[in-house]
């Protein structure tokens, strides 16, 4: 028999009993069967080596479901334990639950009631013979909504009420109250646990209720008499409505005020009554009509704050102000503003005055500053036209003085000529100083910034006032710069003379220093000197006109108008200008211009002059020259150098000398300003028509930059009044004399 039989014949289910009995059974059977066997097969003693193994496996078997049998008596005994345990848990949780004064519920994960104490739904009677272990959380709350001891809010449906309590059951936290017949109350707590369960606490609050209620209503009794206070006691007349537009609330000043007697306003009136009231002795000013009030009272949406005014009799002014409540009631005060009223009316009377004496006023301030402007522009003119009446014979005086020979007979004439000269360029100085100052003042003064390289402009200064600081024993210093800065080069050149002018002036002995710094992005140009020094109650006054420290100084040593003149240009040029000064060591001037990006320009000056002595032989020059002496002057001074003048008064004049003798000059002189209106400008134009592209020079006395700047536009420079004698050489010393032109004989 095969393990697979053995399986089939014993039952495991069988009591030990039965399947011992059944294996004896199948023993003897066996042992039969191999008695019966043909003893000559050989095969009785195997069946009976099989019989002998499958007792013991039968005997195996049978231990191992002795030891089966045995665990599950243990394990029944362990159940049996734990179930009395969990019985003995399960009670001792039900008298721990029901000793909770509060009604206690606990449902599990699918929202069925697990089990409660008996305080769970104690004012509903009706039904608690439903709360029973299994119940639907929702058929509880429907079983609640339909008890006769639920007060449902005002509107509330047993329906509505049931979806409002399940969308609060689905929230982790919930607590809330619950109004019940009797007046009483039940605080309901809704805690949602970790393991998806659900704990129910329910709390009577019916005396918490009452005594909040009644301290509401106390607190209510205070506000009232606080409020009925607070109103009496302010200036303003206030009156409050409800909702529903009924007079709650007014105060005794609103009576004053409105001219109302205090029994005719009493609680409860209506707003219309109270209003028609009020509109029969009052009338409506700015800001809103009876009409629009009304309609702002019954506004079904929320109103916006609403101010008007309304007048009572001949002065009385009333400022009323109405705004909307929470509640939709509204408030109105009544401000008594009678007395700003007329304190506005006398103001705006006064103000009317004050402003017709104000314009009045500037009437007279207007034409005494357009007299003042008149007198400032004459005075400006004036100072032009006598700067250039007064430069016409100075220039013709500077030229009759170099015309004179170099070396003069006797050394008194030499220094009388020497005085005359030094004379000459006092006066000068003096009238440039006038015009720049008047052309400063005038806000005519126009600037042209262009790249202008500070080793250049610092050596020509060099060439300059190294003669002038050596005349006075002092040694000027000047060193050399490969920085450019971006600023216009005239007035720039002005502010750096003035200052290494003044500088030498006012230092008796030692140095002169003129020096270049780096700042960033900018260059800063220094003047240092070993003078006496400027006090620091004199640094603002040194910069007015026509002052000077040392009041011993001669005219002939300046007005006190140079750094008047710096003050301006860096102003005008909007270059920083700064003062250190220290009495008996010194004084440092410095001059802060920006850098210039790109190639550096030349400064706007006259080029060195050549060596005189030398100039190209056999130069004829052609003059125009409205002025006599001036025109004289210059031949004077002309012949000395051995250059041929030819000399007209008008460009007509040399149109005509051209057109007849075919002279074709070396170069063109010619004034700017000619008789009869006509400027040097175009009488250079008619000369160059006739006798090809001659270089030439503008000789003038205005110093604006337009003409400079039209001057350059034709190519032809500008020597400015009174002429320079080594700028004039220079000038012809350049010259290149190729068509041989020689004077008409």
């Amino acid at each position: 028999m095969s393990p697979a039989a053995d399986r089939s014949l014993i039952d495991p289910s069988d009591t030990i009993e039965r399947q011992n009995e059944k294996l004896t059974q199948i023993i003897d059977v066996l042992m039969r069967r191999v008695e019966r066997a043909h003893d000559d097969e050989g095969a009785a003693y195997s069946l009976f080596q099989r019989a002998v193994l499958l007792e013991d496996q039968v005997r195996d078997r049978t231990r191992d479901l002795e030891r089966a049998l045995d665990l599950l008596n243990e394990s029944n005994a362990r159940l049996a334990e734990a179930n009395r345990e969990t019985e003995k848990a399960r009670a001792d949780l039900a008298g721990a639950i029901e000793t909770i004064h509060e009604g206690f519920a606990l449902f599990d994960t699918d929202d069925r009631l697990v089990l409660c104490n008996s305080r769970f739904g104690m004012h509903l009677p009706d039904i608690l013979p439903r709360l029973r272990p299994g119940l639907a959380f929702r058929d509880y709350v429907a079983l609640v909504s339909r008890s006769r001891h639920l007060r449902l809010p005002p509107g509330d449906t047993p329906e509505l009420w049931t979806d409002l309590r399940l969308a609060r059951h689905r929230e982790d936290r919930a607590m809330f109250n619950v109004e019940l017949a009797g007046d009483r109350w039940v605080q309901v707590s809704e805690q949602r646990m970790t393991g998806g369960k659900t704990v129910i606490m329910q709390t009577d609050v019916s005396d918490i209720v009452r005594l909040e209620r009644e301290e509401r209503g106390k607190l209510l009794d205070d506000q009232a008499r606080l409020i009925r206070a607070t109103l009496e006691h302010l200036n303003q007349g206030v009156c409050i409505f409800d909702s529903a537009r009924r007079l709650v609330g007014f105060n005794q000043r609103l009576g004053t005020l409105l001219a109302i007697p205090m029994p005719q306003l009493r609680p409860g009136l209506d707003f219309e009554v109270v209003f028609r009231r009020m509109e029969g002795d009052l009338t409506f000013g700015p800001g809103a009509t009876p009409d629009e009030v009304l309609d702002w009272v019954m506004q079904p949406v929320r109103r916006r704050p609403l101010r008007f005014e309304i007048r009572r009799g001949e002065s009385r002014v009333l400022d009323v102000f109405a705004q909307e409540m929470p509640d939709r009631g509204f408030v109105i005060s009544f401000t008594d503003v009678s007395v700003e009223r007329a304190s506005a009316r006398a103001l705006a009377e006064a103000n009317e005055r004050l402003e017709q004496r104000v314009a009045e006023r500037t009437l007279e301030l207007e034409d005494a500053l357009a007299a003042a402007e008149r007198a400032n522009a004459a005075r400006s003119r004036f100072v032009a036209a006598a700067s250039h009446d007064l430069l016409q014979p100075l220039s013709a005086a500077k030229l009759f003085l170099a015309s004179i020979d170099d070396e003069p007979a006797c050394a008194p004439h030499r220094e009388v000529l020497a005085k005359a000269q030094n004379a000459l360029a006092s006066v000068e100085d003096i009238i440039q100083a006038l015009l720049d100052i008047s052309k400063l003042e005038s806000g005519r003064a126009s600037v042209e910034l262009r790249p202008v390289d500070l080793g250049v402009l610092l050596g020509q200064l060099s060439d300059e006032f190294t003669p002038i600081a050596a005349m006075k024993g002092l040694r000027l210093r000047m060193p050399g710069s490969s920085l450019r800065v971006q600023t216009d080069a005239r007035y720039f050149r002005r502010i750096l003379q003035n200052l290494i002018s003044n500088a030498i002036r006012y230092t008796a002995s030692g140095t002169v220093l003129v020096g270049v710094r780096r700042a960033g992005r900018s260059a800063r140009v220094e003047v240092w000197d070993t003078g006496p020094g400027i006090p620091e109650d004199q640094h603002e006054n040194i910069f007015r006109e026509f002052h000077r420290l040392d009041a011993r100084a001669s005219a002939s040593e300046g007005l006190g108008l140079g750094l008047a003149i710096v003050e301006r240009a860096c102003a005008l040029l909007s270059h920083p200008l700064s003062l250190d000064s220290e009495v008996g060591r010194g004084t440092v001037f410095r001059v802060t211009a920006p850098l210039a990006a790109g190639v550096a320009g030349r400064p706007g000056t006259a080029p060195p002059a050549a060596a005189e002595g030398w100039l190209p032989p056999g130069l004829a020059i052609l003059l125009i020259e409205n002025d006599a002496d001036f025109r004289h002057a210059l031949r004077l001074l002309l012949a000395k150098w051995e250059v041929e003048v030819i000399d007209v008064d008008s460009a007509d004049e040399a149109a005509a000398l051209i057109a007849e003798t075919e002279f074709r000059p070396d170069a063109v002189l010619a004034d700017f300003q000619l008789d009869g209106g006509e400027v040097g400008l175009d009488a250079i134009l008619r000369v160059r028509a006739l006798a090809g592209a001659v270089p030439a020079r503008l000789v003038t006395a205005n110093r604006s930059a337009e003409v400079a700047r039209r001057a350059r536009a034709m190519g032809a420079d500008v020597l400015l009044k009174p002429i320079e004698p080594r700028q004039l050489h220079a000038f012809l010393a350049a010259l290149r004399p190729e068509r041989g032109g020689t004077a008409p004989g």
